[in-house]
């Protein structure tokens, strides 16, 4: 039992580092190349820079009229992401504390939205869209991002709750507290490792998010940060480390969100399918 344990670790742990690097060289090589000269690449892309050119991301960041897209892409975002935790962690609270006739229903309505191919709605939601005059409007991806991440948020918040125990709400309401304030003075801070989960899974996929923006806006100045940089690698095919130098830009913030909570993210996602 004990050398199988080993042999199955040893197994385990190979697969997950082959798996990591696989990830991370073709990031560590785009950034290498985004610092430098574009001579310099052309001779040897796989090798260190010489010297760091930094004017490279002052480059892009003109030249791809990233200030533009980056504003969009941060008010979609963090406006999608806001409305879809907030109507996620009151739906999970509800089916989580609250037993009601039709609780198995809402919720098997939830989990069937998980099994929806996202993108196989594309079309019925350019023709809603078109019909009630919000294409090329930011609404546009709003409201599509809210709903694609309403099932996936309850589901992980759901598991959650459900596990705190019952006397949590008891000494609220011996304290004279209601319903929503024991949503929101006791519940909600003590689930921050799930409600962390839902925020960095949203965040990624409406940060990098490109069909639906492709379809749904038109105009140059709501264009998210994919479309613009899809756009900029036509325009600027040539200057390989212009491109690089864009991407590396667009890869920051989620390197950034994901430093800040990966504890509360593997915790979180954890505790939702044990719970759950």
């Amino acid at each position: 039992m004990v050398r199988k344990s080993k042999l199955f670790h040893i197994i385990a742990y190979t697969f997950l580092s082959l798996f990591a690097i696989i990830n991370i060289v073709p990031l560590f090589w785009m950034v290498v190349n985004s610092f430098k000269e574009e001579q310099e690449y052309s001779r040897s892309p796989f090798s260190l820079p010489s010297h760091l050119q930094f004017s490279n991301y002052a480059g892009a960041w003109k030249v791809a009229n990233m200030n533009t897209y980056f504003l969009n892409s941060i008010i979609i975002t963090f406006v999608s992401l806001a409305v879809t935790v907030l109507l996620g962690s009151l739906a999970a609270y509800f089916l989580s504390r609250f037993t009601f006739k039709l609780r198995g229903t809402v919720y098997g309505l939830f989990l069937l939205g998980m099994l929806v191919p996202i993108h196989a709605t594309l079309i019925p939601i350019f023709l809603i869209m078109q019909k009630v005059h919000l294409l090329d409007t930011r609404l546009a991806l709003i409201l599509p991002y809210t709903a694609f991440h309403l099932s996936l948020t309850v589901f992980i918040l759901e598991g959650f709750m459900r596990g705190f125990p019952k006397d949590l709400e008891e000494s609220g309401v011996m304290d004279g507290a209601g319903i929503y304030r024991i949503f929101w003075s006791i519940l909600l801070p003590i689930t921050r490792p799930a409600l962390a989960t839902v925020v960095i899974l949203n965040f990624i996929y409406n940060w990098n998010e490109y069909l639906f923006a492709l379809v749904l806006i038109t105009s140059g100045s709501l264009k998210t940060l994919p479309l613009g940089l899809s756009n900029f690698a036509g325009i600027e095919t040539a200057s390989m480390t212009l491109q690089m130098a864009a991407l590396t830009i667009a890869l920051i913030p989620i390197i950034i969100f994901y430093l800040l909570l990966q504890k509360q993210l593997v915790s979180g996602m954890t505790a939702g399918a044990v719970k759950g």
